[in-house]
């Protein structure tokens, strides 16, 4: 795939073409052959390189230590449900709470 970017990198820069012809014959949008031209003018040839999509943090995951107390609390006591749980992470100053 980034070989791909890259003769189509080329194509603009060192052959001249238009960048909507370079997109059709690649069967891109123009949008797209913009971005790698801008990716390989920042990073070069690494930088037009596949890369992740896995986002780079999760805002909604628990600490460890929260994580812990609530598996604690599960064992102890299967019956409490959610609401309960919560009421036994504040008395037990558990912070912050999921």
């Amino acid at each position: 795939m980034a070989e791909q970017r890259y003769r189509a990198v080329l194509a603009v820069i060192a052959e001249g073409h238009p960048v909507s012809s370079v997109a059709q014959q690649w069967g891109v949008s123009r949008q797209t052959v913009h971005a790698w031209l801008r990716r390989y003018e920042d990073g070069g040839l690494e930088a037009l390189a596949d890369r992740s999509h896995r986002p780079g943090s999760c805002p909604h995951q628990m600490s460890a230590v929260v994580e812990a107390a609530v598996l604690e609390l599960r064992r102890e006591h299967r019956a409490w449900g959610p609401r309960r749980l919560v009421v036994e992470l504040v008395r037990g100053k558990v912070m912050p709470l999921p």
